[in-house]
């Protein structure tokens, strides 16, 4: 890949920093999802997405323009094969005069016919009000030496030349303009993204190939080729999809990008599917960078109690009717302090975040277009391959005690494993902060109270007695069982006297404890995590 506008660098510190590239660029079809793919070219760089597409000029330089401004005749000759050597596109049908798409002939005097050119007269007949069929037919029975009398079409021109933009030479005068660059993991000539050869003068010649590619300059006029920005998407907090939008159906070989702000690539395709790996993944990356640092920046608003840790879009399932999952819409899920966040559209500014001053003991709030629950009163579970209700892949269940769950998806796996990491991390850090959570039972008969607690594991206390019944670590549990009412065992291991023993407790709020059994052992398991211990030192 070629750097535009940069160049390598070394940090600070003495190691070296991966490549920096100002803009990516890479060439694919892109369409409505219901037409016919069109080619044009992606330009990237680290705060947008450019979708361009092809333009072909005629130069500005009229002097040397080689077609004559007024009515010429050509006195064509047919090959041995009778071939006129010529195509055709227009007629009345289309509201077009006949024009030259088209010149493969041989024969010197083709040398004097251009795409662009109309054909006003075949011999004695004049081309008026005629048809494409008619046209063609006229020609066809038009002798062995055909005369054509042409006037030339300039505007016509680089329309017609769109098939043969992969022969005309790129004509930019100068490099684009610089962009903030972010690191990319590769440089080589093979990635998808590349910057085109800098471009030459203006050629002598009418230009490089013929119409159909042979080399000579048979019926191409001298035009330049170039690229206009046709959609820009910015990359912050931007959607990226493979999947037919709002359905489990995946695209082959496609992809789409949707802005904050309404823009979108369409669906983009790329023949080679590693390439078209490597441009989603430059693409998801970028965004995450971006992501990242706006949660910094938000950051510093925040109490450190409420801080940012990840941020990425989910698609929800949604239940119609009480059947299968038949529809996904996009959510942007994020994990601030001791909270999960639901939004249904990204929450740009700190004034788009549920205010802090309001912020109470409640389970779960839900204000205009988010949702919030407490981590330590959800679960979060992967969903196995097996278990999926349709064809998306990389799901997970969000369960929150006393209110509804959500069946969400990712785009990838690597997707899920971060936020399945940093829902850990956010449980650790929440219930860490919380200390302990103490639950009213009835253990032998007797009106108890059962605690959890971050440093001493479980204890029950009997309210009428001075010193705990029992005392176990959070390593000690071996397994529980539920009635799925309100007695719950606890199984416990003795070191000491390696043994097992069960604990039974009667508890009105089962579900809850549950929950939060399952939030503190998370914590400590992720508490064990190497990885984990270092970010928060």
């Amino acid at each position: 890949m070629t750097m535009v506008g940069g160049s390598h660098r070394e940090s600070r510190r003495g190691s070296k920093m991966p490549n920096l590239r100002k803009f990516h660029y890479a060439l694919v079809s892109v369409s409505d999802g219901k037409s016919r793919p069109q080619a044009s070219r992606i330009k990237l760089c680290s705060e947008y997405l450019v979708l361009q597409r092809e333009e072909f000029h005629i130069w500005e330089d009229e002097e040397t323009y080689p077609v004559e401004a007024g009515l010429r005749t050509v006195l064509l000759a047919r090959d041995e094969k009778g071939q006129l050597g010529i195509s055709i596109k227009g007629g009345r049908e289309h509201n077009l005069p006949i024009l030259v798409s088209r010149v493969t002939s041989a024969c010197i005097q083709a040398r004097d016919i251009f795409i662009g050119d109309a054909i006003v007269r075949v011999n004695d007949h004049t081309l008026s009000d005629i048809s494409h069929d008619e046209a063609l037919a006229l020609l066809v029975e038009a002798g062995p030496e055909v005369s054509l009398t042409l006037k030339h079409y300039k505007v016509a021109t680089p329309f017609l030349l769109k098939q043969f933009g992969r022969f005309i030479p790129e004509y930019t005068p100068s490099f684009p303009p610089a962009c903030d660059s972010i690191p990319n993991s590769s440089d080589d000539d093979g990635t998808p993204f590349h910057h085109p050869e800098p471009s030459q003068p203006v050629p002598d010649s009418p230009c490089s190939v013929s119409s159909d590619g042979s080399g000579s300059w048979i019926g191409i006029p001298r035009v330049k080729k170039n690229w206009i920005d046709v959609v820009t998407v910015p990359l912050l907090m931007a959607y990226t999809t493979r999947y037919i939008f709002g359905t489990d159906k995946l695209r082959p070989n496609a992809f789409e990008v949707r802005g904050m702000d309404g823009s979108s690539t369409g669906v983009v395709h790329h023949e080679d599917p590693s390439q078209l790996t490597q441009m989603i993944k430059l693409i998801v990356d970028y965004i995450g960078l971006l992501n990242a640092h706006q949660a910094t920046k938000l950051n510093r608003i925040f109490s450190s109690s409420r801080h940012i840790s990840h941020m990425a879009w989910v698609v929800e399932g949604i239940i119609n009717q009480d059947q299968p999952w038949q529809n996904w819409k996009p959510k942007f899920l994020a994990l601030r302090g001791s909270s999960v966040y639901i939004f249904d559209s990204p929450p740009l500014t700190a004034g788009d975040w549920p205010d802090d001053d309001t912020e109470n003991d409640d389970d779960h709030k839900t204000s205009a277009g988010v949702m919030e629950y407490k981590v330590f009163d959800a679960m979060f579970r992967v969903i196995k391959e097996s278990e999926n209700v349709d064809e998306r892949q990389h799901c997970f269940l969000i369960q929150t005690f006393g209110q509804q769950s959500h069946y969400f998806s990712v785009e990838t796996r690597q997707e899920l494993l971060r936020l399945e990491s940093a829902w850990h991390k956010a449980v650790c850090l929440a219930i860490s902060q919380l200390g302990c959570k103490t639950f009213h039972v009835v253990y032998k008969n007797k009106p108890s109270a059962l605690t959890l607690d971050w440093e001493d594991g479980f204890t029950l206390k009997c309210f009428a007695c001075v010193s705990p019944e029992w005392t176990f670590q959070f390593s000690q549990l071996k397994g529980s069982s539920d009635d799925g009412n309100a007695t719950l065992k606890l199984h416990f291991y003795r070191p000491f006297n390696k043994d097992t023993v069960t604990e039974e407790v009667i508890c009105p709020k089962l579900q809850e404890l549950l929950f939060f059994m399952h939030s503190f052992l998370t914590a400590k398991v992720a508490s064990l995590d190497p990885a984990f211990m270092a970010s928060r030192q």
